[in-house]
């Protein structure tokens, strides 16, 4: 008896494989072995940095608002005291995007909190 091999469903497979290694460079696109080895590599890549494009994020955050806190003669830590005990319901990103894009309205948080 002849061997039955599922070909339609390989093919499909390593199709599926090929198409995610789309715009690898040198065999890593196109010869199935390399392509896929890259491609889990890839995966892995993309579920870690989900985590930490997060912490990246938070911590650029803290950058600006430190950055804006000085320029008035505060620093972060003192500012996200002063910050916590008056009770103001501002997170960091909304700080960072004052700081950086409208100086105005981050001096008139500050001026608030002296």
């Amino acid at each position: 008896m002849p061997r039955s091999v599922n070909s339609v469903a390989a093919k499909a497979r390593r199709k599926k494989v090929l198409k995610q290694a789309k715009g690898y460079f040198g065999r890593r696109k196109n010869v199935h072995t390399v392509a896929k080895n890259a491609v889990d590599k890839g995966l892995q890549y993309a579920y870690r940095d989900r985590r930490q494009k997060k912490r990246n994020f938070r911590a650029l955050w803290i950058q600006r608002i430190n950055a804006g806190a000085r320029l008035h003669g505060m620093s972060y830590s003192e500012l996200m005291g002063k910050i916590n005990s008056k009770g103001i319901e501002l997170n960091r990103k909304t700080l960072a995007d004052l700081a950086m894009n409208h100086p105005d309205a981050f001096k008139a948080v500050i001026d608030s909190l002296k």
